[in-house]
């Protein structure tokens, strides 16, 4: 019996030292700050909201409106991962203070962060909540279908809608056509983060994409989008793909 204990017991160590180190920033010492930046583009150029485009199709539209959640942040040194608790986050073009976010860290060395595009399956179903997830800011459907990951809202001359508009909103937490997507980005090199430093980590997000990112989505084809399933999961591949990262320095 010991001759086959031991070997399974020296399997289940060694299989445990592979798996990946997980700290929780929250018991760690926050000396330092990650500050997230976002900026939005379109084709390169600053977005201006109510501002006439045109997409690649050629297709004339405006944006009116341009929000989304960000939340579940992880830093990595390597395979270790230091989860930032509680992240949940708004982003809203119109609001230019919500497009930059301060987060204590501890200080160390990262590499890569990662981050949601959307609010988590959990969060979508723990009922009334407050702050980001306040349901008075518009951006949850119901109790029962949960929050809106991105919306953009505006006007297009193909829209038959009342004053031409065009509505995506985009959500759905499980399932096949779930419209949380992961968004992983490597640092262009590691950053040392000393005790009272900023790691600021800039992102473009470039509003083109929404239309071409991944999959053709043509407004002509589409002027509303607002329930889950195959459509709302290729917007959701389209938005994540307007995200690169700009810049990670330490300050």
């Amino acid at each position: 019996m010991k001759s086959f204990l031991l070997p399974l017991l020296f399997f289940i160590l060694l299989l445990s030292g592979c798996s990946k180190e997980v700290s929780q920033q929250g018991s760690m010492a926050p000396t330092a700050t990650l500050k997230i930046k976002f900026e939005h583009q379109f084709k390169g150029q600053p977005l201006e909201l109510n501002t006439n485009y045109q997409n690649d199709f050629g297709e004339a539209f405006s944006i009116g409106r341009f929000k989304y959640y960000i939340s579940n942040i992880v830093l990595y040194r390597g395979s270790n991962a230091s989860v930032l608790p509680e992240t949940y986050f708004l982003i809203d073009e119109n609001d230019t203070a919500s497009k930059t976010l301060r987060i204590p860290i501890a200080a160390g060395n990262y590499d890569q962060m990662h981050l949601l595009l959307g609010v988590d399956s959990a969060r979508n179903v723990s009922g009334a909540q407050t702050g980001a997830l306040d349901p008075l800011n518009d951006m949850f459907w119901t109790w029962n279908t949960g929050y809106i990951m991105v919306k953009l809202e505006g006007s297009s001359p193909l829209s038959t809608q009342p004053n031409n508009r065009i509505q995506y909103h985009i959500g759905g937490f499980s399932g096949a056509y779930s419209a949380l997507r992961q968004m992983e980005t490597g640092f262009p090199s590691s950053v040392e983060v000393k005790s009272g430093q900023t790691l600021t980590v800039t992102f473009n997000a470039d509003l083109q994409r929404w239309f071409n990112g991944v999959h053709d989505l043509p407004i002509a084809g589409q002027t509303v989008a607002m329930t889950p399933g195959p459509l709302s999961a290729r917007y959701a591949d389209n938005a994540v793909s307007m995200f690169s990262v700009k810049d990670a320095r330490v300050q």
